[in-house]
């Protein structure tokens, strides 16, 4: 397995696995706003991942190879329907801001544990 489909595989099972680690402690921590705003940011960017890995993996197929404009309408649809639904949480008070921005951190904070769990493989496998 190379490097890429690791830290794929592992950002992606981290994902899902931290947004329910911040969803139980918010619900048991703090009010229900915050919890739904952790529980809805988390959903909303995880499921953006989700859908970007899509995008890009049928973009490089060989067998056909897709326009980058293509990719990149893509992307930009799903950047404008992202804004609107978080738009739309924060103006009719469904969501705590802080907890909506909580959430949208979990995959953030996967690539950032994926990367230093990496390096750290990368450190000692040079050091042995």
């Amino acid at each position: 397995m190379t490097i890429q489909q690791r830290l794929l595989k592992f950002i992606t099972i981290a994902n899902w696995i931290i947004l329910f680690a911040a969803a139980i402690i918010a619900m048991f921590a703090s009010s229900a706003d915050f919890a739904r705003g952790v529980i809805f940011g988390g959903l909303i960017v995880t499921v953006n991942f989700h859908l970007l890995y899509r995008t890009l993996q049928k973009a490089f197929r060989p067998q056909q190879l897709v326009s980058h404009n293509v990719v990149l309408a893509k992307y930009y649809v799903r950047f404008i329907v992202s804004g609107v639904i978080i738009l739309v949480l924060i103006a009719k008070h469904y969501v705590n801001p802080i907890g909506l921005f909580i959430g949208l951190s979990v995959v953030v904070v996967s690539i950032t544990l994926a990367t230093l769990i990496e390096l750290k493989n990368l450190f000692f496998k040079e050091a042995v």
